[in-house]
């Protein structure tokens, strides 16, 4: 495949064997860098995992059994971006081959997969014109949204879109703390995370009963995870008024302070200069006490302390004196844990994760800005992500090309850096849930079942 085939959309990926003999093997698989409609042509005609999609999306309602509700994955909303911002809302789908049909002939930028309705949305208009208003979310993943650009304010490595290994620590930190939450505190199994092909991370929780949760429900687990209060204009953005940390709390402060003080310090600079550190001395509600550590700062602004150090030692100054026991000032009791948490702690997009009907990214789409995979997370080894080092759309291309003719599909995938994130998908989430959702399908039907008989008998 040449760099003309590419661009001009007529590249079937079939490699002439002759001229990778002739060792012309390095023209043919260098593929320009960039995004465009013909490169997600071939994508999504060899790579996109279609059928891992549809399973998730069918929670074990695609398969033989009596009780599976065959309209389920049907009432799902897919939404696709197609170049020049075109948006088509609401399309629906009745099995995997329509899916599949539908993404390749559209080649959409982006995908984002809304709730199950309560019809197909594909045919609102007619439910709504027979006068029944029918038409309403039933089931939605509970989902959160984690965006760097609300870290501006406490991130100086980069600002707005850019993202580094400095500042990916602070998606690092969001994972270690509400995905134990989610597990330990709400009883949840099924959670994927997944990098947002640029700046942030997305959460799906997909067990049965977060699918079936109100907008009321979910606003409540969405406040149980909201600390962070403040906006760019607020001096003190977190509050911990109650005398005691509540557990949640207490545990994520735990890993908040590891990372604060054996990462976000240094890598931050955060009292390098004498804007930032007046940032965090203005957290502190006592005058004598910012007076003090200002006085001692500026006396030691020629001293030889290291760049490096300097954050560490003055964040010691500062933790010494608040934690001394001689100051009774109102609020300084919690105000090391305050400027930790103002500083770390995970700031939630609320609205994305307190209604059914808001719509997220797909995962394995590819960002049209940075051309990389929306690739899932382990959050077990999460601070081992490199947002840096994910597979592009052109790196996966050229990747193709190295791996000559294909036989099947999944060999095609498998022979790209693209195989160990799908390889994940399937072995750490989806087959655990898929068993877990045909169980629940198998007892509800036996539990009917057994209603019939006992109604019966009567």
């Amino acid at each position: 495949m040449t760099k003309e085939e590419i661009e001009n959309g007529t590249a079937d990926m079939e490699i002439d064997q002759r001229e990778l003999m002739n060792g012309e093997r390095s023209e043919l698989n260098a593929v320009p860098d960039g995004f465009n409609a013909n490169y997600l042509k071939v994508y999504y005609g060899k790579l996109f995992p279609h059928a891992d999609i549809f399973k998730w999306m069918s929670y074990g309602n695609d398969g033989k059994h009596p009780g599976c509700d065959e309209s389920y994955f049907g009432r799902r909303e897919f939404s696709f971006t197609l170049d020049n911002d075109i948006y088509l809302r609401f399309q629906s789908f009745n099995s995997v081959s329509q899916l599949e049909n539908s993404i390749k002939e559209k080649c959409p930028f982006k995908i984002d997969i809304g709730p199950v309705y309560s019809v197909d949305p594909a045919k609102r208009h007619a439910y709504a014109q027979s006068g029944n208003n029918v038409f309403t979310p039933v089931e939605k993943e509970l989902v959160f949204d984690i965006d760097m650009t609300d870290y501006d304010d406490v991130r100086y490595c980069c600002s707005g879109a850019d993202v580094c290994l400095k500042c990916w620590t602070l998606m690092t930190i969001a994972i270690k703390v509400i995905d134990p939450a989610l597990r330990d505190d709400f009883g949840f199994n099924h959670i994927l995370w997944v990098y947002s092909g640029r700046r942030g991370v997305h959460c799906w929780v997909c067990d049965p009963k977060a699918r079936r949760l109100t907008n009321e429900q979910r606003s409540s687990i969405a406040e149980y995870f909201r600390v962070y209060k403040g906006n760019e204009n607020s001096q003190k953005k977190v509050s911990l008024t109650s005398s005691a940390l509540h557990p949640f709390l207490l545990r994520s402060y735990k890993v908040l302070e590891e990372f604060f003080e054996g990462n976000l310090l240094s890598n931050q600079s955060l009292f390098s200069t004498e804007e930032r550190y007046e940032k965090i001395l203005e957290m502190i509600p006592d005058e004598s006490i910012t007076s003090e550590l200002r006085g001692k700062w500026q006396d030691n602004k020629k001293s030889s302390i290291s760049k490096e150090n300097i954050n560490v030692d003055r964040w010691k100054h500062v933790k010494k004196i608040l934690k001394s026991g001689k100051q009774k000032g109102q609020g300084l009791g919690k105000c090391v844990e305050e400027i930790v948490f103002s500083f770390s702690y995970p700031r939630l997009d609320m609205e994305v994760s307190k209604h059914m009907n808001h719509l997220l990214k797909a995962p394995f789409c590819i960002h049209p800005k940075t051309g990389r995979v929306c690739v899932p997370i382990d959050p077990n080894h999460c601070e081992e992500f490199d947002p840096t080092a994910v597979p592009t759309l052109s790196k996966l291309l050229e990747e193709i090309n190295m791996g000559g003719l294909g036989t099947d599909d999944d060999a095609e995938w498998d022979r790209t850096s693209l195989g160990k994130s799908i390889r994940f998908f399937r072995s750490s989430f989806l087959q655990p849930l898929l068993k877990s959702c045909k169980e629940e399908i198998e007892n509800s039907y036996n539990a009917k079942l057994q209603h019939s008989k006992t109604s019966l008998t009567w």
